[in-house]
């Protein structure tokens, strides 16, 4: 039996499989690699190369893999750029997840993880944000994974699906023991491209922003690293085949920083003190978004480890480092 990972030679989704690893369980990655790394799934783990729309393709994986349950992670994530192409972030996030879940349901797998975001709360006032808050998601790719959650449970009333939508906020940092990180070059996560600014990879840090109704003026956000999240997963795959019925998830701290704060915390800890730039606001950002986590710890159990801003801070710029010996080797 084993678990297929979407997207799992991605940043977040190859920390699912190094936990599912770590764990004993049997893992397979479906990647199309583009934004992915081959390297970054282990040695043991069976990479396949391919669309998650293709349906002939996810059949085969799933008989030939024995595959009783999938964790969704393949998408396109960036914000400002959905706003711009939005037509191929409803392709990539939602179009293609209505193939995969259509593909899952016609093979009879039951038990279906999906990565979602906070971006579908949208411009919420409400802080912490909890699972039952408006949604009204400001941008496309908001707006394409809350199409999914829909697809989802309607699949879950009409075909027996059973799921669990984590909603997550900003992930961030690398796993502890140095297998994977944050690795696309041009990523725009915030903590990453501090610590490129820091490393002397990029020119600078640009601030989106400084006019919000915050303490100081930037946007806040509930940082959460990244191996407590694939553990979350792991916690939802567990409350699924003990037969918990599906459900919405946030997976945040329920604690906010700024980006002008975070700016500092990686100065502070990279000893550089490297450029900061304050720049208009980009569409599609809301001010503040903390999550409220307290139903994800009651229904789960899941009890995150590592809600540490300078430890995430610590891992990020461990990470570019061994990504720059990466380069040099």
């Amino acid at each position: 039996m084993a678990v297929l990972v979407t997207g799992g030679a991605g940043y977040i989704g190859s920390h699912m499989v190094l936990a599912l690893h770590d764990a004993g369980e049997e893992a397979v990655v479906l990647d199309d690699l583009s934004t992915g790394f081959p390297w970054a799934v282990p040695d043991d783990v069976p990479l396949v190369e391919g669309d998650i729309a293709d349906a002939a393709l996810v059949a085969k994986i799933i008989a030939e893999y024995d595959v009783t349950a999938v964790a969704h992670f393949a998408a396109r994530i960036v914000v400002p750029e959905s706003v711009a192409d939005p037509l191929g972030y409803y392709l990539a996030n939602t179009v293609k997840s209505r193939a995969l879940i259509e593909a899952v349901v016609t093979a009879g797998i039951r038990d279906f993880v999906f990565s979602s975001t906070a971006a579908v709360y949208g411009n919420t006032t409400v802080s912490p944000v909890p699972e039952d808050a408006p949604l009204a998601p400001v941008s496309p790719y908001g707006r394409s994974k809350l199409m999914t959650e829909w697809m989802l449970a309607d699949a879950a009333q009409a075909h027996g699906l059973r799921y669990v939508v984590l909603r997550y906020f900003n992930v961030a940092g690398a796993d502890p023991a140095g297998r994977s990180g944050q690795s696309t070059p041009h990523a725009t996560h915030l903590i990453k491209v501090a610590c490129q600014a820091a490393l002397g990879l990029r020119p600078g840090l640009d601030v989106f922003g400084t006019d919000y109704p915050t303490p100081d003026g930037s946007c806040v956000r509930d940082y959460i690293q990244v191996t407590d999240l694939a553990e979350a997963h792991l916690a939802a795959l567990a409350h699924l085949r003990g037969g918990g019925a599906s459900g919405i998830y946030n997976c945040g701290y329920g604690r906010g920083y700024s980006v002008l704060e975070v700016a500092e915390a990686v100065k502070r800890i990279s000893g550089v003190d490297f450029p900061v730039r304050l720049a208009p606001r980009r569409a599609g950002d809301p001010a503040s978004i903390v999550a409220d986590v307290r139903r994800i710890r009651a229904d789960l159990g899941w009890v995150p480890t590592r809600a540490d801003l300078d430890g995430i801070v610590m891992q990020a710029l461990a990470w570019e480092r061994e990504l720059l010996a990466r380069e040099g080797a």
